[in-house]
Parts: structure tokens; C-alpha cells; sequence
């Protein structure tokens, strides 16, 4: 494979070279830029961003990495997968359905939701095409069952459906995002990213050169993610690879969770650089970052690279 990314992969020559769909080719390799910020310079770093947001304007930053192979595997099948109510996931899988012209199934964390009104994450999906699959959190959190699944199917009416893993996270996205990585070797010391299910980050610290490091800055509660990346990187290239940890820290209550604080600093920040600062993994990451150079945590001439790998809603 090319190492700027998936511009070179067969799904591309078949499907995105097509005429009718050229406009979803993406930009890659994405930018990497340098952010002048002082509170990163007086202590010897230098802040690097690696605009992955800036790859397609709706297929946005990890989630294209991820799904690009996965729509390749899906092969014109109806697309079904799983996401919370607030899931840039399932955002992203719902416009690519309707950018390709593939039929999608969202299904969605909480059967309290069905019949009420939909909040703007899931009405953007509706509006896509997206047909939305309410089941109750007990058998949600046995998504990965395979009795479960093909239950849901089932129910969902989709029977045959080519089906993604919360987050898009399994072998084939985690060799997708190995790109993210290749594209970085040489150009920092370490490279941060916030973390969901942990797939971005398992495939980033397999694309590193051995003297990089990767950095991940989980955005939900637990403390499970690390066996998580590890069977990710297991199922994707027989064992671990690359080098990298977890600071726990910085989750701010939990996925979805935005506190005031870290509001105040996202405003901050994008007005220091003008970029639109994500709140719900963006955000998350580069406060802690911050927080990480105020301890001494990166050498004195540490070339730091954060993945910016979304955008505000709405895209």
C-alpha cells in the first residue's frame, strides 16, 4: 500500500475514481502544521497538528480511515452498524450511504429513544438515509455477541447486511488507519489522539517508525481501552505493534460529557489558532496536552503531533 493512505487502495479505483463520484475522493495525506502556542514553547515543544479533519468534508478525519476499507468489504451490501445517539459513527457511516447510494442501518443505544424526537446527530442521519434500529442497553452491551447480532438483523430487517463494529473499530479499519501512522514517520517524536474504541490508535502506533512514540487520550471512562488496542492490533497484525500508552485523565466525566472548563478551553484554542475545536474527543485531547506540558511530560525538543480527527457539528 501506498504510505500516504487509502488513495491507493482498490476501493478507491473502483469506487471513488468512478465519474459519479468523484467529489468523495480523498485528501491525503492529511495536513500537518505547525501551532505557534506558548504554552507548549516555554517548555521546548513544539505543537504539531495533523489535520485529518481536513481529508472529506463529511467522511471527517479517523472515520474515513476507518470506514474506507470496510465499505470495500461491504461490496454494495446494506451497511449496518452501532453507535450511541450522539455517535460521529454512525454520522459518518449514514453519508457515506448516501454519498455511495449504499443502504444503511444505525443501530442505536437506548430503546427510550424510538418515538421521540430526534436530536440533531440522529435527524442528520435520518436525512442521509440512515434507518435507525432502537434496542434497549442490555443488548447493546452485547453488541459483539453473535446470537445478539444476528438477532438484530433480524429485527432491524437486515438480514445479509455487511455489519461495522461500534466506532467502526475491527481489523480492517485498525490496518486502515496504520496509514495515519506511515504518513507521520520522520515529522514528530510523539503523536497524540483521542481515543473512543481505540482502533485509530492501534493502527497509528503500527504505522510509527520505532523511534516514534503514540500517545492516546481516552474520552470515555473505564480503564479497559489497553486490552481493547491490544486484541485490536492482535486481530489486525497477529500481535502488538508500535510503541504506545494511555493517559487516562483527561476524560471529563465520561463520553459526551462537556464541562464548562473545558468548553472555556476549546473557545480558547480555536481562537489562538483558528481552528473549530471538536469538544467531544478533539477537545479532551488537547487539553490534556496542555496539561501534559505544564507537568514536564515531553522532553525539551519534543516534536508533538496531535491528530485533530474531527470537526464541530454540524460538519
Amino acid at each position: 500500500m501506498d504510505h500516504r493512505g487509502q488513495g491507493r487502495g482498490t476501493f478507491h479505483r473502483t469506487v471513488f475514481d468512478n465519474e459519479r463520484v468523484t467529489d468523495l475522493r480523498p485528501r491525503l495525506p492529511s495536513p500537518l502544521r505547525e501551532a505557534a502556542d506558548d504554552r507548549f514553547a516555554r517548555h521546548g515543544v513544539r505543537l504539531l497538528l495533523k489535520r485529518d479533519d481536513l481529508i472529506h468534508p463529511e467522511l471527517i478525519g479517523n472515520k474515513w480511515r476507518k470506514l474506507a476499507p470496510n465499505l470495500e468489504r461491504a461490496a454494495g451490501r446494506t451497511v449496518l452498524t452501532f453507535g450511541g445517539a450522539y455517535s460521529n459513527h454512525l454520522r459518518a457511516t449514514a453519508a457515506a450511504g448516501r454519498l455511495l447510494g449504499l443502504p444503511t442501518v444505525g443501530v442505536v443505544r437506548g430503546d427510550e429513544l424510538a418515538g421521540r424526537p430526534l436530536n440533531p446527530s440522529l435527524a442528520r442521519c435520518s436525512a442521509d438515509g440512515m434507518r435507525l434500529h432502537f434496542v434497549d442497553r442490555s443488548t447493546y452491551r452485547r453488541k459483539t455477541d453473535p446470537d445478539v447480532v444476528a438477532r438484530v438483523l433480524r429485527e432491524a430487517g437486515a438480514e445479509g447486511a455487511y455489519v461495522v463494529p461500534e466506532g467502526g473499530s475491527n481489523a480492517a479499519a485498525v490496518r486502515g488507519c496504520r496509514a495515519l501512522g506511515e504518513e507521520l514517520r520522520g515529522r514528530a517524536d510523539v503523536v497524540a489522539v483521542a481515543c473512543g474504541t481505540g482502533g485509530t490508535l492501534a493502527g497509528l502506533a503500527a504505522g510509527l517508525a520505532p523511534d516514534q512514540r503514540a500517545l492516546g487520550v481516552p474520552v470515555l471512562k473505564g480503564g479497559f481501552l489497553g486490552d481493547e488496542i491490544r486484541t485490536l492490533q492482535t486481530a489486525a497484525f497477529g500481535g502488538p505493534m508500535g510503541a504506545w500508552r494511555l493517559d487516562e485523565r483527561f476524560h471529563f466525566g465520561g463520553y459526551a460529557r462537556v464541562t464548562p472548563e473545558l468548553d472555556a478551553f476549546a473557545e480558547d484554542f480555536g481562537r489562538r489558532h483558528g481552528l473549530p475545536v471538536e469538544r467531544l474527543y478533539v477537545a479532551k485531547l488537547l487539553y490534556g496536552l496542555v496539561a501534559l506540558a505544564e507537568e514536564g511530560a515531553f522532553p525539551r525538543g519534543t516534536r508533538l503531533a496531535a491528530v485533530v480527527t474531527g470537526s464541530p457539528f454540524p460538519a
